[in-house]
């Protein structure tokens, strides 16, 4: 997990929007369906949008076993442009499929927080994390760790900043 920098209140900024986009991203106008297909053929799913600045949010992955499984990906931009957050999630909670590999990665910012789950939450129950040797984080990126990452995915959270600074 890629710790937040800056001053207090940057950090408590970044905290919070991270929080928000864990507890849920149910936001309905961004969150977009999509199919998460098995078979162990590499697919990705992007999502851009003018609101999000021409920042675009891209969900690369490997899966096998099962049939297709209904996804959905948010993206959205704080009120002050500087925050962007995408949330890909299984609404159902956990997936069972068997990913081989996945990225998450933003273009055009950079990422401050990135977190993967094993277990979506779905009301009642709470997110459950990989371990920290399951991923890495990186200044775009949340990736697998080859080795290490053992196959289970239902959820990954990016906040970036943008640069973007009002004048």
């Amino acid at each position: 997990m890629a710790a937040p920098s800056g001053s207090p209140w940057a950090s408590l900024l970044l905290l919070l929007a991270a929080a928000a986009a864990a507890a849920g991203g149910n936001d309905g106008d961004r969150a977009v369906e999509f199919d998460v297909r098995p078979g162990g053929v590499v697919h990705s799913f992007s999502q851009s949008h003018a609101q999000a600045g021409g920042h675009t949010c891209t969900f690369t992955y490997a899966a096998q076993g099962g049939t297709n499984e209904q996804w959905q990906m948010s993206l959205d931009l704080s009120d002050d442009s500087r925050l962007l957050t995408c949330v890909i999630w299984r609404p159902q909670g956990k997936s069972y499929l068997f990913f081989t590999q996945f990225k998450a990665e933003v273009q055009g910012a950079e990422v401050e927080y990135g977190m993967a789950y094993s277990k979506a939450s779905t009301g009642k129950d709470a997110d459950v994390p990989l371990k920290p040797e399951e991923f890495e984080v990186t200044s775009t990126a949340v990736i697998h760790r080859q080795g290490a990452f053992r196959s289970e995915l239902s959820k990954i959270v990016l906040v970036a900043r943008t640069g973007h600074i009002e004048l």
